[in-house]
C-alpha cells in the first residue's frame, strides 16, 4: 500500500481549489510534496473553471516549512532537457497563472515554504501563530526558490539582505510592517477572512482577474532565468563545506533538544555558527 500524500487538493466550488499541507510533525518540503505539487499545479492549467486556489496546513505551528535537506537529492530532474527544475517551474507557474493564488499561513514558513507563499498573489497572516524565515545562509546554503528574487521586490533591499543574511525567524507583526504579507489577522479571523476573499474573487469575470494579475506582473515579477540560476547556486550549496559541517553541528541539536529546534531554528542556527 502506497504512503498517502503530503499534499490533500478538494475542489470547495468549481471556482475554487484548496491544496492542504500535511507532513507531520514539522511539514519539512519533501520530494513527494514537490512532485505532488507540480502534478496539481501544471494541471490547472487546463482548468477554464477555476479563478481562486488557497494553500493551508492543518499541521498545528507549521505551515510550509523548509526543504527537508536529508532528502534534498530526491528532488525530481526536469522531464526534458531545457526544463526548469521542478520547483522552481512550480513557483513561476503560480506567480504567472490566471487564477488568484492566496496563501494563508498559520505557523512558521520558512526556505522553500516561504518561497511558495512569496509565489502566491496574496498572503494571509495569523497575527498570533505566523512566523517567517530564509534561513539557508546560516546553514551555509543559498536560497534557490525565488526567496532572492522575490524577498527585495516585496519589502526592500536592506530589508531582505537582513532577513537573508541573519537566517532569523520574524513574527507576523513585523513581517506585515514590512511587506512581507498582504495582511496579518487575529487567528480567530483568518480562515473566515480567507474564505470570504476567496469567494468574493470567484464571484468575479476569469477573464477580467487574469488580465489585471498579468499587468501588475509585467511590473513586478523578476526574470525566469535569476530564479532558474538561484536554484542552480543553491543545489551546489549542499556539498560545500559550509553547509556539511553546520548541518552535523544542527543535528546534534536535535539530538538533544528534539522538536524544540525547529520552533526556534532562527535562535539554533545562530548557536551553531557560534558553537567552538
Amino acid at each position: 500500500m502506497s504512503e498517502p500524500s503530503t499534499i490533500r487538493l478538494e475542489r470547495t466550488t468549481p471556482q475554487i481549489a484548496k491544496i492542504t499541507f500535511a507532513n507531520p510533525p514539522v511539514n519539512l518540503v519533501v520530494p513527494e510534496t514537490v512532485v505532488r505539487l507540480h502534478e496539481i499545479v501544471a494541471g490547472f492549467e487546463k482548468d477554464t473553471d477555476l479563478q481562486v486556489v488557497v494553500f493551508t496546513s492543518e499541521v498545528p505551528d507549521y505551515f510550509f516549512n523548509h526543504f527537508d535537506a536529508s532528502q534534498a537529492g530526491g528532488i525530481p530532474a526536469p522531464e526534458h532537457e531545457g526544463d526548469n527544475p521542478v520547483w522552481t517551474d512550480i513557483v513561476l507557474r503560480l506567480s504567472k497563472a490566471p487564477y488568484v493564488s492566496i496563501a494563508s499561513i498559520r505557523g512558521r514558513t520558512r526556505g522553500a515554504g516561504n518561497e511558495l507563499a512569496l509565489a502566491c498573489d496574496l498572503r494571509y497572516a495569523s497575527r498570533e501563530k505566523a512566523f517567517f524565515s530564509q534561513p539557508e545562509v546560516g546553514l551555509g546554503l543559498v536560497p534557490g526558490g525565488g526567496g532572492a528574487e522575490w524577498l527585495p521586490r516585496s519589502i526592500g533591499r536592506d530589508r531582505a539582505l537582513e532577513a537573508i543574511l541573519g537566517s532569523a525567524d520574524y513574527d507576523a507583526d513585523l513581517a506585515e510592517r514590512w511587506g512581507w504579507v498582504t495582511r496579518t489577522l487575529p487567528d480567530a479571523e483568518l480562515d473566515a477572512f480567507v474564505d470570504a476573499t476567496a469567494a468574493r474573487l470567484a464571484s468575479f469575470d476569469r477573464q477580467a482577474l487574469a488580465t489585471a494579475k498579468a499587468q501588475v506582473n509585467r511590473a513586478t515579477l523578476p526574470p525566469d532565468a535569476d530564479l532558474v540560476a538561484s536554484f542552480a547556486a543553491f543545489g551546489s550549496t549542499l556539498t560545500q563545506p559550509g553547509f556539511l559541517a553546520r548541518a552535523a553541528g544542527l543535528g546534534a541539536f536535535v539530538a538533544e533538544k528534539g522538536l524544540d529546534v525547529e520552533y526556534r531554528l532562527g535562535e539554533y542556527i545562530g548557536l551553531v555558527n557560534q558553537t567552538p
